[in-house]
């Protein structure tokens, strides 16, 4: 029978919802849902203008007043693991020190590129950079501005990896690192990551939004926030050059979104649909022929592409990153060069004179989901990972 655990969840959240904070919901009610005792601790950017410029400073690289919260927290709980999704900027590295200061073993989901790159992205004036990866001090993300458009503010994200990395706070502290594809591990060992502290576990959809059995309608889809890394510009070139031979819907809002709204104005057979609620949008994944990933940056794992395996809509994406990894070319869905609109409308064109095995390409989109991406599959994977971790936690102790 398997053992039930008591686990610390941890989270800061951003100002904009984004699919972290899915991911760290998710994995809580998972965990619930299976027996577990889950105890949360959050903390919200909300919060920063309560703070001034120093006071945020020192937080970015050690919050103190987290630190002593987090261990008197771990000694009234007792937790047996400390899963951590986001400590940027306020909890700050000092929990991991918090946790394993108290003997309870860390994982860190890494579901960005934070540790590598001032803005997470690898993405600097319109394409992929890679200047500050394996960087001691990340200097050229302070003289482009990386982060928030800030030389300052750049340069205490860049302060606070460098310390971290200086006092092996990476290296000595965390006992899992979670990478989200096997590119994004590839990029952090690159990074100087410990490689056989890293594994790979995917995120998942929960609850099940069920395969689509709706009828097929004729449209092409877009999920996604309306901003230049997720590849807009590259998606309305495309459709300005099919000239009306399949309709486009867009969902999503975001800064590039008066530029979407002239687009459905002008690009015959665009239209807008702006921010829709969940149901809403898996729905319109159910229905779509296709869904587009343009993206021209190295992509976490979208949750975008594993709903739409979920419910078997297959995906037309750019062949970057771990994206190119998560399509199967001829199977779940056509790749295309990022940034690349001729090669699009080429592998829209072919969609479209290939219906009879697009239809087929929803069931092993299904099939995808069902192998990989759905909560059994990732319940597995989590308690392998935590038990691991605790494993680790053990011998470190017993070495003492």
């Amino acid at each position: 029978m398997e053992n039930k655990l008591r686990v610390l969840i941890v989270h800061n959240f951003y100002q904009e919802p984004g699919g972290e904070d899915e991911v760290f919901a998710a994995e809580g009610r998972l965990l619930e849902a299976n027996g577990h005792k889950v105890i949360r601790y959050t903390l919200h950017n909300d919060s920063i203008q309560e703070n001034s410029m120093v006071d945020l400073a020192k937080a970015l690289i050690w919050n103190n007043k987290v630190y002593h919260a987090l261990r008197r927290l771990i000694q009234r709980e007792r937790p047996q693991v400390a899963h951590f999704h986001n400590v940027f900027p306020l909890i700050s590295p000092s929990a991991f020190f918090a946790s394993r200061a108290e003997k309870v073993p860390v994982i860190l989901t890494l579901h960005n590129y934070r540790l590598l790159c001032s803005n997470s992205l690898f993405y600097r004036d319109g394409e992929v950079c890679e200047d500050c990866l394996g960087s001691i001090f990340p200097i050229s993300g302070v003289i482009h501005r990386c982060y928030r458009g800030s030389r300052v503010e750049s340069a205490g994200v860049a302060a606070m990896l460098s310390i971290h990395r200086m006092m092996g706070s990476w290296k000595y502290k965390v006992n899992t690192f979670v990478a989200l594809t096997d590119f994004a591990r590839q990029k952090f060992i690159e990074g100087g990551l410990p490689e056989k502290k890293i594994v790979v576990k995917p995120n998942f959809v929960e609850p099940d939004p069920g395969f689509g059995r709706e009828k097929v309608q004729d449209y092409a889809l877009f999920v996604g926030r309306l901003s230049s890394e997720k590849g807009l510009s590259t998606l309305l070139r495309a459709w300005s050059a099919l000239h009306e031979r399949i309709p486009l819907r867009i969902i999503g809002d975001g800064p590039l979104a008066h530029q979407v709204q002239d687009a459905s104005r002008t690009i015959t057979g665009v239209e807008w649909l702006g921010r829709l609620k969940k149901t809403e949008v898996l729905l319109a994944m159910k229905q779509a022929m296709f869904l587009v990933f343009p993206s021209v940056w190295y992509e976490g794992l979208p949750m975008t592409i594993i709903e739409a395996f979920a419910v078997g809509c297959p995906v037309v994406g750019s062949a970057i990153g771990g994206v190119k990894d998560l399509i199967v070319s001829g199977k779940t869905g056509l790749h295309f060069r990022p940034g690349d609109a001729e090669d699009l409308v080429e592998q829209v064109t072919w969609v479209l004179a290939h219906r009879s095995q697009v239809l087929e390409m929803r069931s092993q989109a299904r099939l995808e989901y069902e192998t990989r991406y759905s909560n059994v599959k990732n319940y597995k994977d989590l308690m392998d990972i935590y038990d691991q971790a605790r494993s680790r936690e053990t011998a470190t102790v017993f070495a003492q």
